[in-house]
């Protein structure tokens, strides 16, 4: 059993990483799918671009919460299953692969940001805060989200490093950054090009989402007026 429950653990994290929140909530709000609009990235960032500052709020707190809440609980309640801080870690990328590329949602997802801080919050509140710091710099500087969570990325595994040692932790989180970093390499390419947007410019606005037709076809059955 000992090989069973930290792969019965890594498993239940995929799949609750797999659950797209970016979607649901969005379909919840009545909106666009954000795969449809922006970036066409299902995270909290393209759901903001809706206009619905609620829905992306909402989106951004249960992306971080299925990073945060599988890991925890294994640090918790773990032990007596012979899971320690290393299974922990395996869960956490586990939860961040879940979101990337979601089983139910035909394994497209988002990049993963929001549910990356979930992960370090809860393996080292203090990691999460120094990489948080280092993220929000970047945006008040630069205002640019992309730029500020390639930052945090490269900087998450090095904090791990050199503060804590080189632990069991940090080859998840290394390769968990890395991951990050190469769903950022379109926004690389635009901030290399000098076109990637900036925190707070406004977007093209997203599609409506789809109404069901009335009778008589996509014009609801009524005939053309006559003036």
């Amino acid at each position: 059993m000992q090989t069973v429950y930290p792969l019965l653990a890594i498993v239940a994290a995929y799949l609750i990483g797999s659950l797209s929140f970016a979607v649901i909530v969005s379909r919840a709000f009545g909106l666009a799918d954000p795969r449809s609009y922006g970036s066409h990235n299902p995270g909290a960032t393209n759901v903001l671009r809706s206009g619905n500052r609620k829905a992306a709020l909402v989106t951004l707190a249960l992306d971080a919460l299925k990073g945060y809440l599988p890991v925890l609980a294994v640090l918790i309640w773990g032990q007596r299953f012979g899971l320690g801080e290393g299974t922990a870690a395996w869960v956490g990328l586990a939860a961040f692969v879940g979101h990337v590329w979601p089983v139910f949602f035909r394994f497209q997802g988002g990049k993963g940001v929001a549910t990356a801080a979930g992960v370090l919050f809860a393996l080292n509140p203090v990691l999460g805060a120094f990489t948080l710091a280092s993220f929000a710099l970047v945006v008040y500087f630069f205002r640019y989200v992309s730029l500020a969570s390639i930052v945090a990325a490269l900087f998450a595994p090095f904090y791990q490093l050199l503060i804590w040692g080189a632990d069991t932790m940090v080859l998840a989180i290394a390769i968990m950054s890395l991951l990050l970093i190469w769903r950022h390499e379109a926004n690389i390419r635009k901030l290399l090009a000098g076109t990637e947007s900036r925190l707070g410019h406004k977007a093209a606005p997203p599609p409506p989402p789809p109404r069901p037709h009335g009778r008589g076809g996509p014009h609801g059955g009524h005939g053309h007026k006559h003036h």
